[in-house]
């Protein structure tokens, strides 16, 4: 019987680590993809899971029409911190910000990470 998807939920890379944390405490001897999941994550994830929370309730309480969910948790994910930056990544998706939508964003993303 094949597995039947039920839903399907974008998760930051914040999120990620923490799923991966939950999976080596349930198995002895995790598979190889784990491990190698959780080397890049160790390498490239700036953030707990707890701050990633906090960024991304903080970003879409911006309330910015035109950001879903997938593309909040890649902006946690990669952290812009230029306009220039913001608009390079957000161009992988049929999405374009206004100036005022890129500049809340990144003072909401230079708050957290002034807190940090």
């Amino acid at each position: 019987m094949e597995p039947k998807i039920i839903s399907q939920t974008p998760i930051c890379l914040t999120e990620m680590k923490e799923e991966i944390s939950r999976i080596r405490q349930r198995e002895k001897e995790p598979s190889i993809r784990v491990t190698r999941v959780e080397d890049y994550l160790n390498a490239f994830v700036e953030l707990t899971p707890e701050q990633g929370r906090d960024l991304q309730a903080a970003i879409t309480k911006l309330a910015i029409n035109r950001l879903k969910d997938e593309h909040i948790s890649k902006i946690v994910d990669i952290l812009p911190r230029t306009p220039v930056e913001l608009k390079n990544l957000m161009q992988g998706y049929a999405v374009s910000l206004t100036n005022d939508a890129t500049s809340k964003i990144l003072e909401a993303i230079n708050e957290f990470l002034a807190k940090k």
